[in-house]
């Protein structure tokens, strides 16, 4: 089955609330776009999110955390796509050491999993 993965540094634009803490839409949002990479490698096409099957945060995200978002397809039917993700954090800042400094996790810390549901309308379906 096809995969995709994003990664990218979280913002202080990304903090929603107090101590740069990264609200959990973000991680959705980053699931969106590995669902739109999928789709169009299978597809040719970027399809619609229809649903959320399964959501589970497990970890906080701060500004300047490097989050990699991953996903795979596991199912396909006739138009829709089954899929899973999970987010990981994979370097993390240490403004303790110095305002530049960072740290690259020995094992990457899971901060989100997720299963969900997207279509592609058949007469979209290139591939």
């Amino acid at each position: 089955m096809e995969k995709a993965m994003i990664r990218l540094r979280m913002s202080t634009q990304d903090a929603h609330y107090g101590g740069n803490l990264v609200d959990g839409a973000r991680m959705l949002a980053l699931f969106g776009d590995v669902a739109t990479e999928l789709l169009i490698r299978h597809d040719g096409d970027e399809g619609l999110f229809v649903a959320y099957d399964k959501v589970e945060f497990t970890a906080p995200v701060y500004a300047g955390d490097y989050i990699e978002a991953v996903g795979e397809i596991v199912k396909v039917g006739n138009t829709s796509r089954k899929m899973v993700f999970e987010a990981r954090k994979v370097i993390i800042p240490r403004p303790d050491i110095s305002p530049s400094a960072c740290d690259v996790l020995e094992e990457p810390v899971v901060v989100c999993r997720a299963e969900g549901t997207c279509v592609v309308p058949k007469d979209k379906i290139r591939k």
